[in-house]
Formats: structure tokens, C-alpha cells, sequence
């Protein structure tokens, strides 16, 4: 009997205590629970200590209010080019109302997961591969939109939408390489040839300023050359015009520069000129004052004395020897010249006879008198001590 009693007390004492624990609720924070009563909606239990009518109330479903973030498997999507790429989604929400939650929707997370799909496909498929690829912030605002005013009704807020990769198909990312690649070496390209251009257009700069200071430097140059001559021939015009010559100075100066003229290497007919006629012509005829004195042919002359006489005809002869050596002088150097040019000649062979190799040096006198025969002459014309 009193094993009996015993049992009944424990099975009151036991439901006592189920039936506590039935009725207090304790909820923590960010979690509303939805209570019915006899299979009805009664009310949504906050955070904390709640009581319930046992075996009346019952807890319908434990909604997490805080921000959930759900990461789909990757959904094959076609664009408006034809082509079949993988996109995979991250999607940010929360539950704002959790009686529409539980009520409204049987599974809102599935029914998130196959709107974002159709969205992402209608999305998507008004696009081309490239744009699509540029454009993740448009696409995650038209998903954000139009999940937003569809979720709304199911109490729940998407905050945010992610497009976490697109993946196209294997030979497409072989031709985008490829592309990229291209492209790359396009843009080295221009930037190589654009650097080249710079440096070609650097140099061209630099040698026109060069040519432009050298010949700034070469015409300074040619200025200062031309105006020391001009002050050398000034100078010596000068002097000369200072100095008053004679004819006979200046001829005798005339043959003394004859022998440099004929010092040309290249020169094989040595040509002289009219002027050396001439001035040896001004020479007789000074010889011939000399020995006149002053009177007319056919006239007797009159009597000088023998030393007058001697000293004329000395400096007379004197000044014909000079003269036949400034002559003979002159030619030696001409013959020389001419051997030096002709020497090369000879020594390939002997020339045919007649030929340009057997031509001596010659001297061409002008149509006056030769110059040996006026100074004999004038020199006869001189008496004799």
C-alpha cells in the first residue's frame, strides 16, 4: 500500500513539475517565439522570462531576428550572347516581422534562394558576357530592388545582394586571356613607340640648337676672319700708298713673286704673262734713261765723266743680272714642277713617242719681246767704261 502511494506521489510531483516548465519560457535576446493557443496564432514571446498556459500554449516556431547571411551554390545562367556562365550569390536579410515570417511564407530561406535565381537569370540574360562581367553593381541593385518589394510581404528585409563570382566556360576565359594578353601588348606598343617618338624628337632638338650654335659660331668666326683681313688690306694699302713706290720697284717685286707662282705640283706649261714683258720693259726703259740721260736718238751725247759712267753701267748690269736670274729662276722652277707632276707618269712605262711623257716643261711668252733680248739690248745701249 504504501508502495503505492509512493508512485502516485512521484507521478503528481512529476507532473507538477512538467507542467512548471511548460509554463515559464525563458527567450533569449534577438529571438522572437510564436505561441498559439489551441492552434491558433495568440501572441510572439520577447526576450526574457514568459509564462504560458500549460498544455494550452504551445511554442509554433524560434524566429532569429538578427542579420543571417546565406551564400547560394553557383546557378548556371545564360547571357544574351548565348553563353552559359556560373554565378554564385551572397545574400544579406533579416526578419522584421516574425508572425508574417512563419505564416506567410512555408519556407522563406528556399523561396529567397529561387527568387534570387529567376532574378539574377532575368537579369542576366538581358546582357551581354562583357557587360555583365563590368557590371556587378548594377545587377546587385536590381536584385536588392526587386527582392526587397517581394520579400516585404514575408516580413523579411534583404539588405544587401552579392555577386560573388562569375565564372564563363573554360575556352571563353581562354579567349579573354588571349584578349587581355593582346591588348597588354598593344598598350606596350604605343608606349614604347611614344617614347621612342620623344626621344627621337629630344634628339632632333638638341642637334638643331647644336647646328644652330655652330654655325652662330662659324659665321662669328667668318666675321672676325673677314674683318682682320680687311684691316690687314687697309693696312697695307696703306702703307703703300705711305711708301709712294716706283714703277720699277713694283716690277722688280712682280718677277721676284713669279718663281712662287710656277711652284704648282700640277703644273706642266708654265705660261708668262704679258705683265713680265712689261716689266721688264719699265726695267729697260729705266736702264735705257740711264743711259741716254736724257737725249734723243740721232742727237750726239754729250761728254760724262768716266766714273758717272762706270757707276751707271755697273748698277745697270747689275740690275739685267738680276733680272736674268729672276727669269731663269723662274723657269727652273717651272721644269721642276713639271717633272714632279709628270714623274708618276714615267714610271709605268716608257711613253710612245710624241706622247703627253715626253713633253717637256715650256714656257709660252706673251706677244711681246723676250725678256733676255730687251735686257741685252738695253745693256748694249749702256756705254762701256
Amino acid at each position: 500500500m504504501e508502495a503505492v502511494l509512493l508512485g502516485i506521489v512521484a507521478l503528481i510531483a512529476l507532473f507538477v513539475v512538467i507542467t512548471l516548465l511548460r509554463s515559464v519560457r525563458v527567450v533569449p535576446q534577438q529571438r522572437m517565439d510564436v505561441v498559439e493557443r489551441l492552434g491558433r496564432y495568440h501572441r510572439s514571446l520577447s526576450p526574457g522570462l514568459n509564462l504560458l498556459m500549460p498544455f494550452i500554449d504551445t511554442v509554433r516556431t524560434k524566429v532569429d531576428m538578427r542579420e543571417q547571411v546565406v551564400s547560394f551554390p553557383p546557378q548556371p545562367v545564360i547571357t544574351s550572347d548565348n553563353l552559359v556562365v556560373s554565378i554564385d550569390t551572397v545574400l544579406y536579410f533579416k526578419v522584421v516581422d516574425p508572425v508574417r515570417a512563419t505564416y506567410e511564407i512555408a519556407n522563406f530561406l528556399q523561396a529567397i534562394e529561387q527568387l534570387t535565381v529567376t532574378t539574377l537569370r532575368n537579369v542576366i540574360g538581358s546582357m551581354d558576357l562583357e557587360k555583365a562581367l563590368t557590371s556587378r553593381d548594377e545587377i546587385n541593385r536590381h536584385l536588392s530592388g526587386v527582392l526587397d518589394e517581394t520579400t516585404g510581404r514575408w516580413g523579411i528585409k534583404v539588405t544587401r545582394v552579392e555577386i560573388k563570382a562569375i565564372e564563363p566556360p573554360p575556352s571563353i576565359r581562354d579567349s579573354m586571356e588571349k584578349q587581355m594578353r593582346a591588348e597588354r601588348d598593344r598598350r606596350a606598343a604605343i608606349l614604347n613607340a611614344e617614347g621612342h617618338k620623344q626621344a627621337q624628337i629630344l634628339t632632333a632638338e638638341g642637334e638643331k640648337q647644336a647646328a644652330v650654335l655652330r654655325a652662330e659660331g662659324d659665321r662669328a668666326s667668318r666675321i672676325l676672319q673677314a674683318e682682320g683681313q680687311a684691316k690687314a688690306i687697309q693696312t697695307v694699302f696703306d702703307a703703300i700708298h705711305t711708301a709712294d713706290p716706283n714703277p720699277q720697284v713694283l716690277a722688280y717685286q712682280y718677277m721676284q713673286a713669279l718663281p712662287q707662282i710656277a711652284a704648282g705640283q700640277s703644273n706642266k706649261v708654265w705660261i708668262v704673262p704679258a705683265e713680265l714683258t712689261r716689266a721688264l720693259e719699265g726695267i729697260g726703259g729705266a736702264l735705257g734713261g740711264l743711259g741716254g740721260l736724257g737725249v734723243a736718238p740721232g742727237v750726239e751725247r754729250p761728254e760724262v765723266d768716266s766714273a758717272a759712267r762706270r757707276e751707271v753701267t755697273r748698277a745697270a748690269e747689275e740690275a739685267a743680272e738680276e733680272a736674268r736670274a729672276a727669269a731663269s729662276s723662274a723657269a727652273d722652277a717651272a721644269k721642276e714642277a713639271s717633272a714632279e707632276v709628270s714623274a708618276p707618269d714615267r714610271a709605268d712605262g716608257p711613253a710612245p713617242a710624241g706622247g703627253a711623257g715626253d713633253e717637256a716643261p715650256q714656257i709660252a711668252a706673251s706677244p711681246h719681246a723676250p725678256a733676255s733680248s730687251l735686257l741685252d739690248e738695253e745693256t748694249r745701249r749702256i756705254p762701256r767704261a
